[in-house]
């Protein structure tokens, strides 16, 4: 039997593993059991067979329990020598770690057989049948086992069972730990790392390096965390449960390296991005778009012995012989036979109820490296360096890694949001591409000769051209049996690109014709570089994508590194974080001047989530500068919440002889008994927390300005579902798009953070409610025409019959709605948040934007609204166009 592709896996100059060898007896057949601590502690159960050991790796070792049967994962053929080896294989080697002979004997068929040659020849047919069945004689395991196929666990599962007999028992074998040939158990062996036991003698061996091994001997400074008082930091950090679904913090790709000294740097791992959260008695991990990685079996296995509640952020990798990170095996990972399987932790978000995203990065880190568990290689801290960028850049050039990721030292982690403070820097030129189709030449026996490539510019997927190169037939045969239900007639490029040979001239040219797929598969590929067209160049396949959304892929161009950095370090002062110390039940403070005192900090306003008191007041004085321009010069009517959501609320206008003296900008009105009454008028930071200490979680201004009070600054399209679902709403806010579009009208939406969707248009307070209210209607008759199924005109509740109130009416003096960036008295703390249009489609969530992550969505995409306080619509003249567009 051929022993290729054990040999291909091995660097027998750095590992002592056994080449070759030979059976030690003429008559009998051997076998060995070897306890192996790698990626993972298994069992290696071994069968001489045709000259070499059959080998399974057995998860939880062999039973003598008929009632217990246990997975066996068929890997590669062994050579005979492979009996007596124990040891310690090196990291980054196929396998590595420590291997002790557990068990080894003699064996043959349950069927009585004469020769050892006859008896080789009817376990090769059982084998081939996919059902063995024998007799072991060994100092461990002794009497008739069965190894069967099973279909369930893939092409090389089985199950080893063992059968009734006078060996069988429920004790557990596995706990007779040492080894039969040397007498040591696996710490024992693992002591001697500089030795293998090999030819009855031990023999020294030489180890191998990781990458960030060889990376710490090139730069000036690998570097612990800083020594911090993490009992302090923990005790001080924000309450509250574990984050549900984490996304994790993205990096902006710059275009070339930087020193300075605010900055740590790490290794840019080729692998996929995991988030875990791990309790005491459950552990999930997932993809960057919340795929569970159940197939990632040990590394779920090993975080479950943690005994710990945590959310941290980490790598997936499988490791090879130099170290490196190798996506391609991940791809194909499916037991510890495929390679070394390593989880890189480099961030630790939340911790028994403590939220630790608000934490400085140094800080996380600190609390990461004094709680995370470090015995056992197979979850491994990233290392952090705090050395020179440019040098750093250099050495991960040189041992051969992707690339390097710089991160501010002082930076908060800001869930699913591509950050500034986080940058990435390409030593290899790699990028995500849908896969939009494939080609294939004439006379290739081929399952397809290239891949038609394309990123996203919005909504539009551009052509991004082909890459031929880099696949291995099974790889095609295996995504031909996903590309099949994808096929269509229709090519998903806004414009089809020509199908004639490519030249330097029209790059375009795709060359064969191409079989078009729906855009729903993405792949990673390897390229020299992107032409002026967005076309890859000289690209190689690198794998496939599955934890990445295909509508996300676009086009990741370079930012300019000096320039990143410098808007990095210019963001607003560490003191801008909260307002309130985590402790003291009182506080005063003065904010523009002006005293305020808070009470009762800890008074739970959000059950559910144990958000308080103190954390309202926080998010506001966080969220002034973006808050206050929809507030400042309104009329507010005053929604108060003083036991929190589950308690009962009043709406308060009237504040006359209820304010501190410094409230000085109020609004007049009379009461129908004729009473003079005065609304408060949104000003300052501190009238806002003034607001928020009445118990107010929302605010509510009037669409106009004291200035100007009969005149709206926009109009509201206000899309208010009853037994709807969201995706209807989505629907129905695409249909209002359309309708604005059409006329050259500038719209903004928001969600309510409640159940709806808001949609504002800018009027620059021109015109009077009653004309905005009429403009409103036209547009949410349009809408009604087009889904009349689910949405109404009527106003009335038990008219509606269920489906969505098109709200025009809104449109009125004294009408209020929750503003922009208000917090929602609603579970889960949800914000009403400014939208980009790409954002408004299916998979679109409330609970996307909460009191956790609005202020982090902020800091990357700005203030998404500030044009509804610009420049105003000509509404005599977009009235018209309506009824030339529509009529």
């Amino acid at each position: 039997m051929t022993l290729d592709q054990y040999r291909k896996k091995r660097d027998f100059k750095k590992t002592s593993e056994p080449k070759a060898g030979k059976s030690p007896d003429r008559k009998l057949l051997t076998f060995v059991v070897q306890k192996h601590d790698a990626s993972r502690l298994h069992y290696d159960f071994r069968l001489e067979m045709g000259g070499v050991l059959k080998s399974w790796a057995v998860p939880k070792g062999p039973s003598t329990d008929p009632q217990t049967k246990r997975l066996a994962m068929e890997v590669e053929d062994h050579p005979m020598d492979y009996r007596l080896f124990e040891g310690i294989i090196p990291k980054g080697e196929y396998g590595g770690g420590t291997v002790i002979v557990w068990d080894e004997g003699t064996y043959e068929p349950i069927e009585a057989l004469k020769t050892k040659k006859a008896q080789e020849k009817h376990l090769l047919e059982q084998l081939h049948k996919g059902s063995l069945k024998i007799r072991l004689h060994g100092q461990k395991l002794q009497g008739e086992y069965a190894l069967v196929k099973t279909s369930g666990m893939g092409e090389n599962g089985w199950l080893l069972i063992k059968h009734k007999d006078e060996f069988a028992s429920k004790s557990d074998i596995t706990k007779k730990d040492k080894s039969v040939l040397s007498g040591k158990t696996l710490a024992a062996m693992e002591k001697s790392s500089d030795k293998v036991w090999r030819n009855g003698r031990e023999t020294d061996i030489k180890k191998s390096k990781e990458a960030d091994e060889h990376l710490a001997e090139q730069v000036d400074e690998s570097a612990e965390p800083k020594k911090l008082d993490v009992a302090t930091l923990l005790k001080n950090a924000p309450k509250s449960p574990a984050p549900d679904k984490v996304k994790p913090m993205k990096a902006t790709l710059i275009d070339e390296p930087f020193d300075d000294p605010d900055w740590v740097y790490e290794v840019k791992w080729d692998g996929y991005r995991a988030i875990a959260r791990i309790s005491k008695t459950a552990v999930k991990l997932a993809s960057r778009n919340s795929i569970p990685f159940d197939k990632y079996y040990p590394i779920i296995d090993l975080l479950k012995t943690w005994r710990i509640n945590a959310v941290i952020d980490g790598e997936l990798v499988v490791l090879d012989d130099k170290g490196l990170s190798d996506f391609g095996a991940l791809q194909n990972w499916r037991s510890e036979a495929d390679g070394n399987l390593v989880y890189y932790v480099f961030d630790m978000l939340w911790y028994e109820g403590k939220n630790l995203m608000d934490l400085p990065l140094s800080e996380r880190q600190a609390i990461l490296h004094d709680i995370l568990p470090t015995d056992d290689t197979r979850i491994r801290l990233s290392r952090v360096f705090a050395a020179r960028g440019i040098e750093f850049f250099d050495a991960a050039e040189q041992v051969g890694l992707e690339g390097i990721i710089a991160k501010k030292a002082d930076s908060r982690y800001t869930s699913d949001l591509r950050s500034k403070e986080w940058l990435k820097i390409k030593v290899q030129r790699r990028q995500e591409v849908v896969i939009a189709g494939f080609t294939r030449n004439q006379g290739t026996s081929k399952a397809f000769s290239a891949l038609v490539l394309g990123t996203y510019e919005g909504k539009t997927l551009r052509y991004a051209g082909k890459v031929g190169t880099g696949f291995s037939d099974k790889q095609q045969q295996e995504m031909m049996k996903r590309f099949k239900p994808l096929i269509t007639r229709k090519s998903p490029f806004d414009t089809v690109p020509d199908v004639d040979k490519p030249s330097r001239f029209r790059p375009q040219r795709l060359g064969a014709t191409p079989t078009w797929l729906k855009p729903e598969l993405v792949c990673e590929v390897n390229y020299a570089e992107v032409t002026s067209e967005g076309i890859f160049r000289q690209a190689s396949f690198k794998g496939m994508r599955d934890d990445k959304d295909a509508n996300q892929v676009v086009l990741e161009k370079p930012a300019d590194a000096e320039s990143t950095v410098a808007e990095a370090e210019s963001k607003a002062p560490k003191d801008r974080r909260t307002v309130l110390n985590p402790r003291e039940e009182t506080q005063v403070r003065k904010i523009n001047g002006k005293e305020l005192k808070f009470t009762h900090l800890s008074k739970v306003y959000w059950p559910g989530e144990g958000i308080t008191k103190r954390d309202l007041f926080n998010y506001y004085y966080r969220m002034a500068d973006y808050i206050l321009p929809y507030l400042k010069d309104r009329p507010m009517s005053l929604n108060r919440f003083p036991n929190g959501i589950k308690g009962p609320s009043f709406y308060q206008k009237d504040i006359k002889g209820k304010a501190p003296d410094w409230v000085t900008k109020t609004y007049p009105y009379v009461t129908s008994e004729g009473e003079h009454k005065e609304y408060l008028v949104g000003d300052d930071e501190a009238t806002l927390l003034w607001m928020a200490s009445l118990a107010c979680i929302e605010m509510n201004p009037w669409f106009s300005r004291v200035q100007s009070p009969d005149n709206p600054d926009y109009c509201v399209i206000d899309l208010d579902p009853d037994k709807n679902t969201f995706e209807q709403v989505i629907q129905a806010a695409q249909e209002v798009k359309k309708v604005l579009d059409a006329l050259d009208v500038p719209g903004y939406a928001k969600t309510s953070g409640s159940t709806g969707i808001h949609v504002y248009i800018p009027l620059g307070a021109t015109y009077t409610y009653d004309q905005s209210q009429l403009f409103a209607k036209i547009i949410v008759n349009l809408v009604h025409e087009q889904l009349p199924d689910f949405t109404t005109l009527e106003r009335k509740v038990n008219s509606r019959k269920g489906k969505m109130y098109l709200d025009f009416l809104q449109n009125r003096p004294g009408a209020t709605i929750a503003g922009p960036y208000s917090l929602r008295p609603k579970p889960g703390a949800t914000v009403s948040m400014p939208l980009t249009w790409d954002e408004v489609k299916p998979g679109l969530k409330m609970s996307d934007f909460t009191i956790h992550n609005a202020y982090d969505r902020l800091k990357e995409t700005g203030d998404l609204f500030k044009g509804v306080l610009g420049k105003g619509i000509d509404l005599k003249k977009t009235i018209q166009k309506a009824q030339s567009v529509f009529e």
